[in-house]
C-alpha cells in the first residue's frame, strides 16, 4: 500500500486531508453516512491499494472472492463526481455516476460508472455498477 502524507490532500478530492475525511471511515473511525461518502472512500482506498477495506464494503450479494490490486498498474489521478441520486440517511439504496481518471503505462484512462448502493445490515455497501460507453 503506499504511504500517503498524513497532510496531503484526501484522494476523493474534498480538499480535507486524507485523515480528516476518508480516512476516518476507512479505518473504522466513523460510518459512511451516504452512498457517496462511502463511494468516495472506495476510491481513495483503490489509491491507497486497500483491498481489505474494498471487499469489507462490497454488498455481500455481489462481493468477489478476492481482488488482485497488487497486479494492477493502474495510477489512480483524479475523481469526478457527476450525479447522485437518493443514498442518503433513511434511503435504502443510492446511485453515485463518476469519472476516474488514471493511468496505466503512462497513457491517461477514464472510467466512467453508474454505482449502486444499498444498505445491508444498517450500513452503506456497493452493491454493482454500469460502466457508462465513453462519450
Amino acid at each position: 500500500m503506499p504511504k500517503q502524507n498524513p497532510s496531503s490532500a484526501c484522494p476523493c478530492g474534498s480538499g480535507l486531508p486524507l485523515p480528516q475525511c476518508c480516512q476516518l471511515i476507512i479505518g473504522g473511525m466513523q460510518p459512511a453516512q451516504s452512498a457517496l461518502a462511502l463511494m468516495r472512500s472506495r476510491y481513495t482506498a483503490y489509491t491507497l491499494g486497500d483491498e481489505a477495506y474494498l471487499l469489507k464494503t462490497w454488498h455481500s450479494s455481489t462481493r468477489p472472492a478476492q481482488l488482485a490490486l497488487g497486479d494492477s498498474p493502474q495510477q489512480w489521478l483524479r475523481l469526478k463526481l457527476l450525479h447522485a441520486e437518493l443514498g442518503q440517511p433513511g434511503d435504502d439504496e443510492g446511485v453515485v455516476e463518476f469519472v476516474a481518471i488514471y493511468k496505466v503505462n503512462g497513457r491517461a484512462e477514464r472510467l466512467h460508472e453508474r454505482s449502486r448502493f444499498s444498505i445491508e445490515k444498517g450500513v452503506w455497501r456497493y452493491l454493482d455498477g454500469v460502466h457508462q460507453d465513453p462519450e
